[in-house]
């Protein structure tokens, strides 16, 4: 049995070889292909894979036609949008996410953008605090709670709004659950994103939705670019000189926000969310798991494509 570890962006020394001995532990043969730049090397090196370990890496339709014995697929995190869900299930392969794994550094890299963003990007300049100012987490899952979490330590006032989580859960973690989006927008200077990248929520943060926020908006995002309405964000920015945007992902228009926005746009050059030491063995750890889980007793518990 054949497990490959696929990754352009590699796991931490330490992760992989607590994934090794996961794997190897379990009577299975571990494969490394890393920092790869060409699609042809992992289609290559799926060929007689049985599993396979991922993180951003792109899995589609022509990898799935080359994986000719590939059972299960495993996506170290939480988003699975780069696996083609629909070629997986037509190829009779499981996939699988490790959600909550990367959620505390995820949570953490939230506040180190949002306290780069109060403080002027550093730029000598007076800025301002957290503490006493209204944070709007839109998707209350394992990041959106450890956000919140953090929030209170900062003396944040927190509220979240998630079209698909009960109010009274929101509510017992001790947040301030919102009856809509829109109203959550008005009320909050700070907002920070967590959506998936969905059909209904693609472009969905747009000019109408943060153009309801207050005097001095700042919003994070540290889900998926692809929610972002970007053309209406810098239109609604170069309107108010008022709004910052930090994010995790860069646009794709990151020159266009560069240019125009120097003093109130900040984008990680690479996605930085999960890139702890902490988070890689986590994730990395847990698919290994599910991998033997899955091979040896077929658990399916974290199955995405039913």
């Amino acid at each position: 049995m054949k497990v490959l570890l696929a990754t352009t962006k590699p796991f931490a020394k330490v992760a992989v070889d607590g994934i090794r001995q996961v794997i190897e532990g379990a009577g299975f043969e571990l494969a490394l292909l890393e920092k790869y730049t060409e699609k042809s090397a992992l289609l290559e090196a799926v060929a007689d894979a049985d599993a396979i370990i991922i993180r951003s890496d792109i899995i589609d339709a022509e990898v799935f036609d080359a994986a000719k014995q590939l059972k299960i697929v495993v996506r170290a995190g939480a988003g699975y949008d780069n696996v083609d869900l629909a070629a997986a299930t037509a190829h009779g392969v499981c996939v699988m996410n490790t959600p909550g794994q990367n959620a505390n550094a995820v949570a953490e890299l939230v506040f180190g953008l949002m306290v780069y963003a109060v403080r002027n990007f550093y730029n000598g300049t007076s800025g301002t605090e957290l503490m006493g100012k209204k944070l709007g987490i839109h998707a209350f899952g394992n990041v959106g709670r450890n956000v919140a979490r953090i929030a209170k330590g900062f003396g944040m006032e927190v509220c979240a709004y998630d079209a698909y989580c009960p109010k009274e859960v929101i509510e017992q973690a001790g947040v301030q659950a919102m009856d809509s989006v829109e109203e959550m927008y008005k009320q909050c200077q700070f907002i920070s994103l967590h959506l998936p990248a969905t059909d209904e929520t693609r472009g969905s943060i747009n000019a109408s939705l943060v153009g309801l926020m207050p005097k001095n908006a700042v919003v994070v995002n540290s889900a998926r670019k692809e929610i972002i309405n970007e053309d209406e964000l810098i239109a609604l920015m170069q309107e108010r000189a008022d709004i910052k945007f930090v994010t995790d992902i860069q646009p794709s228009n990151a020159a266009k926000f560069e240019e125009l926005f120097a003093d109130r746009y900040f984008s990680t050059p690479k996605k930085m969310g999960a890139q702890t030491a902490e988070a890689n063995i986590n994730a990395g750890i847990a698919a290994a798991n599910q991998i033997v889980g899955f091979i040896k007793d077929g658990c399916t518990k974290f199955m995405v494509n039913r």
